[in-house]
């Protein structure tokens, strides 16, 4: 078993030769615009994943990934040149559907903002189906009256003081 660390930095060198050879040394016209995004190497240090994108469309692709596989070779024979490795990665091209992906997410975040914002205006021009708050009643000052007035002749209101409200004295004595 090799160590993870070791198959990480193979991965990390692989990815910068091969970008470096893409760009300097592959003249192939059906080349397009490529980006090495990522590579990825096996346990064993004996394969490769190097995953791509190309700028353009479909038509581009399919020659951009036409001459990544004509170019293999010579791609293989620079990594191991370069990395110096006893048994050089054999490399296998994907195109990465990171862009692919993005666009879909970026396609339903717009969605869920237009979601969002007819949301938003139907809100705005939204009224109470009763009242605003149906368990609340608003404090009249006839309200108030009413209290006041059902209480009992002689019976201490709410608002009497501490002394009228309180049955026992001070002394701990009950009112004579």
């Amino acid at each position: 078993m090799t160590d993870t660390a070791r198959a990480r930095k193979l991965a990390d060198r692989i990815r910068v030769v091969v970008a470096e050879t893409l760009q300097r040394r592959i003249k192939d016209p059906r080349l397009g615009y490529v980006t090495i995004t990522d590579t990825r190497v096996t346990g064993d240090l004996r394969e490769a994943t190097v995953f791509y994108t190309v700028y353009g469309d479909d038509e581009e692709r399919a020659a951009s990934a036409a001459a990544l596989e004509s170019a293999k070779g010579v791609l293989r024979s620079e990594v191991g040149r370069q990395t110096g490795v006893r048994f050089t990665p054999s490399l296998a091209f994907v195109a990465d559907a990171l862009p692919d992906n993005a666009r879909a997410i970026e396609d339903l975040l717009s969605r869920a903002r237009a979601a969002d914002e007819e949301v938003r205006k139907t809100a705005t021009d939204a009224q109470y189906a009763g009242d605003a708050d149906p368990y609340r009643k608003p404090a009249d000052e006839d309200d108030l009256d009413e209290v006041d007035s059902d209480a009992a002749p002689g019976a201490a209101s709410p608002d009497a003081g501490s002394h009228d409200a309180d049955p026992h004295h001070e002394d701990g004595s009950s009112p004579a």
